[in-house]
């Protein structure tokens, strides 16, 4: 694939040569092609159909995207998939984790129902409100025979690794393996390894049925493991100021099982907190499977229509977010320093659209609502402060990327030529919100990488106020680049490995007129290979130290497999 120019066309970016001119800055832009997701089609070649976005504009053609790996691998040319087909995970057993049956009858049934949520085989109905209970003392036993997570072991062993062997042969100005884990024991169907939280002195990380937590500085377990009776199947990846997390897990082992038991974790002590089971709202409205997010104070957990708050510090059931409007169900929850709600509004009628809200993490009052038009689906919330949207539309070969003002209207839309390539998960039953990688906002900028299929891709900078670029930082080395964070006049980025070659992290100031990068930590070449086959992964980049880790397990008995490893210098 041709890479984008470094420098825009004559005319600036967003307009290809011989197309109508764009609106003026800060006016709604069109559509363009698909950032690559999960189950969206491949552009086909040919003539493209000219459409106008979802807030009007001049129409121009959209440009072609390439789909990305599943599970938000990274490192390798992504496989094609087969036109309108979701990808596979690593496990073989396809994306619904050991029960595609129910699931996929839940969303033949459900799309009939409510566009975008799903669960309609589950029954529900179930008017029991959801209960914030204390939990009891841990159990000596981590068979499964109480419904209470337990601790697991003294805490005193080191996992069996050997970072010292894996620093042998370690180059000058290379950074040293600090740490290295082997993911515990999964099913042959695979096991989810959702979330991981780093804090001043601990890293943690969910696995299958385990929240283990080691040391950041030498991989020592800070606390014993705890195990959990049945696998864990959603967890809030962010945690609190006070480093609290919640963790849920499901209610048995049969495919029917709920998602619906919460569990209250201080990811510094291991402390167990307040647990609660979550209730099925109204018909159709089900816990089946579950989304949890924090904001401030406030526990968001999203069932398939609805969702309910609770007091992050006591379990309290503060409030439930429920249809309202013009039979308007809340599909889904993305939160941070704001909570945002998403929802679909009249399926199956001929006003089907989905509408955005920014709610009172208090009280579920909504701040203001924000309708979006027919024929788009929110897809992504690339961030909550401020609002950045990713739609597609109703066919998947339009896309539409919108900041939004602190009031919901409309404060730009990303126009550009660039083939974005963030890193985002699998969410075909569900939409997951904030299920994305290298994507990185501030202020005034959003930051995206590119597409590259060979060679180095690029990391753009977009302005917030005009959706026009800003600049591009080419990746320093062959593999590609993705945005960490920006925070402090700098962006944070980390450039794949290779096969032979570690990655590193890099800086790139995001004011002034230079925008090179400047290498923060070099991964060595002796683990290269380790690196680079975190193929579904999760990364950080906190105090020097650079984290990454699996979030799918594939079950294979044959060889141990990778759970986290951990740089510095």
């Amino acid at each position: 694939m041709t890479q984008p120019p470094d420098q825009p066309p004559s005319g600036g970016y967003g307009a290809p040569p011989n197309q109508p001119p764009q609106p003026p800055a800060g006016g709604f832009g069109p559509p363009v092609s698909p950032t690559p997701g999960y189950g969206y089609p491949q552009q086909q070649p040919g003539p493209y159909t000219q459409q106008p976005g979802p807030y009007g504009g001049q129409p121009q053609p959209p440009y072609s995207q390439q789909p990305q790996p599943p599970y938000g691998g990274y490192g390798y040319p992504p496989l094609p998939p087969p036109q309108f087909a979701p990808p596979q995970p690593p496990s073989g057993r396809g994306p619904f984790k050991g029960r595609p049956a129910l699931l996929i009858a839940a969303a033949v049934a459900g799309l009939l129902v409510v566009g975008g949520t799903v669960w309609a085989v589950t029954g529900g109905g179930d008017d029991k409100k959801p209960v914030a209970e204390q939990s009891d003392s841990a159990k000596p036993s981590a068979t499964g025979g109480s419904d209470d997570p337990v601790d697991s072991g003294d805490g005193s062993g080191d996992g069996g690794t050997d970072s010292e062997n894996l620093n042998e042969g370690r180059k000058s100005g290379e950074a040293k393996v600090l740490w290295y884990k082997e993911a515990p024991d999964a099913p042959g169907s695979g096991a989810d390894a959702p979330g991981m939280w780093i804090t001043g002195s601990t890293a943690v990380k969910a696995a299958y049925k385990e929240v283990v937590a080691y040391n950041v500085g030498d991989g020592r377990p800070t606390w014993p493991t705890i195990t959990f009776p049945q696998k864990i199947c959603a967890v809030t990846s962010q945690k609190s100021s006070d480093d609290k997390i919640v963790v849920a897990y499901e209610s048995g082992v049969s495919d029917n099982a709920k998602c619906n038991r919460l569990q209250q974790l201080d990811l510094n002590t291991g402390a167990k907190g307040w647990t609660a089971t979550v209730a099925d709202g109204g018909l159709f409205d089900s816990a089946l499977s579950i989304g949890l997010t924090i904001t401030g104070k406030t526990l968001m957990v999203g069932r398939s229509q609805s969702g309910v708050a609770y007091d992050l510090a006591t379990g309290k059931q503060l409030f439930e977010k429920k249809k309202y409007g013009a039979a308007c169900f809340p599909a889904a929850f993305a939160g941070g320093t704001r909570l945002i709600a998403v929802s679909s509004c009249g399926a199956g009628s001929a006003n089907a659209h989905d509408e955005v809200q920014e709610l009172d993490p208090a009280t579920g009052g909504a701040k203001w609502t924000k309708s979006i038009p027919k024929g788009w689906t929110v897809s992504r919330v690339y961030s909550v402060d401020p609002v950045v949207l990713y739609m597609t539309d109703s066919d998947h070969k339009h896309w539409n990327i919108s900041t939004l003002k602190s009031d919901g209207s409309v404060r730009s839309q990303v126009d550009s030529k660039a083939a974005f390539a963030p890193s985002c998960g699998l969410a075909i039953l569900d939409r997951d919100l904030q299920g994305c990688q290298g994507v990185a906002v501030d202020a005034d900028t959003l930051y995206l990488p590119t597409d590259a299929t060979t060679g180095p891709n690029q990391i753009v900078a977009i302005d917030l106020a005009t959706g026009k670029e800003k600049w591009r930082v080419k990746s320093p080395t062959d593999e590609s680049m993705q945005p960490v964070r920006a925070e402090g006049g700098k962006l944070v980025a980390y450039v794949e490995a290779a096969y032979d070659a570690g990655g590193r992290i890099v800086s790139v100031p995001t004011t002034g007129s230079s925008h090179t990068t400047t290498k923060l930590l070099q991964m060595p070449a002796g683990t290269a290979r380790i690196e680079s086959s975190f193929f579904s992964r999760d990364i950080d980049y906190v105090d020097g130290r650079f984290y990454i880790s699996s979030t799918r397990l594939n079950g294979n008995d044959k060889t141990k497999e990778k759970l986290m490893l951990a740089y510095g210098k």
